[in-house]
This record gives C-alpha cells, sequence and structure tokens, in this order.
C-alpha cells in the first residue's frame, strides 16, 4: 500500500479544521462518517501523527493538525492549478479566452491564475499556449491570442503591456559545488567566464542574463548546457552538471530545503519584470480583462530566499 496520502483524506482533514466537525465534513463531500472517521485514522497512521481531536462538542485539529492541514491546501490548489492547466493546454482551440506565456511564467504563475479565474468563471474556456518570450508578441500580432505574459527586460514595441509581478534570477548551485563553500561574493567576470547550464536563446531568463552581463561590461555567457524550461535547468544543476542562472520562482523550495545554494554575486542586476502583454491600443475587456485582474491581485513577487545579487 502507498504512503502517500490521497486526497480526498487531505480534503477531509481540511474541512473538518474549516466547519470543526467530523460529520459536517464527511457530509460536504458526500461519505457516510465512519467511512471519513477510518481515512482519518489512516492518513494518522501514514503520517505518525495525531491530527484531529475528538471531542463531545465536535472535532477539532491537533497542533500538528493544523500544520498538516495549511499545507494540504497548498497541495490542493497546486493540484487545481495543475489541472487548470492542462484542460488549458488540452482546449487551446476555439478558446474564449487564447492565452500565451512564456516558459517560466506558464510554469509557476499561469495555472494559479487560470484557477483563480476559473473559479469566478467556470464555464469559461480557456486555452493555453506554451512558448518563450520572443514568440508571444507574435501570436498576439497575429491575432492567435488575446493575451500574453513575457518575462523579457523589455516590454515588446508597439504592444501595451504592464507589470504583473516582479522576479529576479539567481546563480544556484548543487551544495557540492565548490562555489557553495565561497565566503565572499561571486564576481561577475567569473560569472562571465563560467561555463553555464542556461535556458535557450530567445527566452525571457537567457535575455535578462545576456542584457546584465553586457550592461556590466562582459561578453556573453559560456553555455555548457542549452535547455528549454527553468525545470529542466534546475534539474540539471541538481544532478551535479554545473552553476546556472535561474529564476528564483523556479527554486524557492529547493533553497529553503538546501538542495540547491544561491551564490551572491556583485557587480551585475538580475532583476526583471514579468509582463502582461496584449495587441490593442484599447482597454482590454471581457474574459481577457479579468485575467488581468486576477493577477494584480495575486502578485507572487519573490521573497528573499538565498544570497542577494548585488
Amino acid at each position: 500500500m502507498s504512503q502517500l496520502p490521497d486526497l480526498e483524506s487531505l480534503r477531509l482533514l481540511v474541512l473538518v479544521g474549516d466547519v470543526g466537525s467530523l460529520s459536517r465534513a464527511a457530509a460536504r463531500l458526500g461519505l457516510a462518517q465512519p467511512s471519513a472517521s477510518k481515512r482519518l485514522s489512516t492518513l494518522e497512521r501514514r503520517l505518525g501523527l495525531v491530527l484531529v481531536e475528538r471531542t463531545r462538542r465536535g472535532s477539532q485539529l491537533t497542533d500538528a493538525g493544523r500544520a498538516v492541514a495549511v499545507w494540504a491546501q497548498q497541495v490542493l490548489q497546486d493540484l487545481d492549478g495543475l489541472l487548470t492547466g492542462a484542460e488549458a493546454l488540452r482546449t487551446k482551440r476555439d478558446a474564449e479566452l487564447r492565452v500565451a506565456a512564456s516558459m517560466t511564467v506558464a510554469e509557476y504563475l499561469v495555472p494559479g491564475w487560470l484557477g483563480e479565474l476559473r473559479r469566478m468563471r467556470p464555464e469559461l474556456y480557456v486555452g493555453l499556449q506554451v512558448t518563450n518570450s520572443e514568440h508571444v508578441p507574435e501570436l498576439l500580432r497575429s491575432g492567435a491570442v488575446d493575451l500574453g505574459f513575457i518575462e523579457s527586460p523589455q516590454a515588446p514595441a508597439g504592444l501595451p503591456a504592464r507589470r504583473v509581478a516582479h522576479d529576479r534570477l539567481l546563480v544556484v548551485v548543487a551544495p557540492g559545488h565548490p562555489w557553495a563553500r565561497r565566503r565572499r561574493p561571486l564576481g561577475v567576470a567569473e560569472l562571465a567566464a563560467a561555463p553555464l547550464v542556461l535556458r535557450e536563446r530567445g527566452s525571457g531568463t537567457r535575455e535578462t542574463l545576456d542584457q546584465a552581463l553586457r550592461r556590466a561590461g562582459m561578453a556573453e555567457p559560456r553555455p555548457l548546457l542549452e535547455l528549454g524550461s527553468a525545470t529542466a535547468v534546475r534539474n540539471a544543476v541538481m544532478a551535479g552538471t554545473g552553476p546556472a542562472v535561474i529564476s528564483e520562482l523556479a527554486v524557492r523550495t529547493d533553497l529553503a530545503d538546501r538542495r540547491l545554494v544561491a551564490v551572491e554575486v556583485e557587480g551585475i542586476k538580475l532583476h526583471r519584470a514579468l509582463r502582461a502583454v496584449w495587441a490593442s491600443e484599447r482597454p482590454l475587456a471581457g474574459p481577457a480583462a479579468e485575467l488581468l485582474a486576477v493577477t494584480r491581485r495575486h502578485r507572487p513577487d519573490v521573497a528573499t530566499t538565498g544570497a542577494t545579487a548585488r
């Protein structure tokens, strides 16, 4: 038997915390109370924790239960984003809202935004194209999509744009890499001279790095390996291939868990704006405007999780 908690048990735990009653939580999920009680007991055995305190006044989460419920809620939200994003990829033809997004934005931000939009408009038919920042303007100008998201250093010429999030690039290495033990910041010349695991040309991440190095008077970076997504770059660094410059969005959890180490760099600025762009000079209307409003309410600006790029 798998030791992973099942999703229905996680939903049940979250609901018990919300309503303070196992019977009411079970009713909301269409479960008989004995079945719900068995589910919670199985979840507690699998996690090795007492999650629910059962009293005459009802069921209350323990301290451990409240902590697990918070994590369970995040898992459920991430799953909702995954399913929404996958559905948007399947239904990109004849969609009521057609969206194009650069790779990093599509991987880490768009599923959550679309999930929120679909909760507001469950009938909405959304199509998503995932590409690099260089191609998003072409899709907008051709009329293939209604709204785009890019991570390039500058907004495309002739297209209205609005900042929807702030991101920064980090130099990251595996814990066993010599840079992980540095006591001094990495110099920009050292970064420019080092073979790096890089995103492909045309991506916003690569364009941001190239421009930052040029502004610092350096040549373009030396590619050790060029890959087509932030996830692929992250995995290559974790495997010990070499250092990389990557969005903090892609490695926040890895930095917190020490699977990767951020290396401080001096003499270069690697911050960037993530933007929504569209083809018309007129204000957006309908589903595209609603999605833009969602992004403004849920700005996932990255927090400081490791070394700072100066």
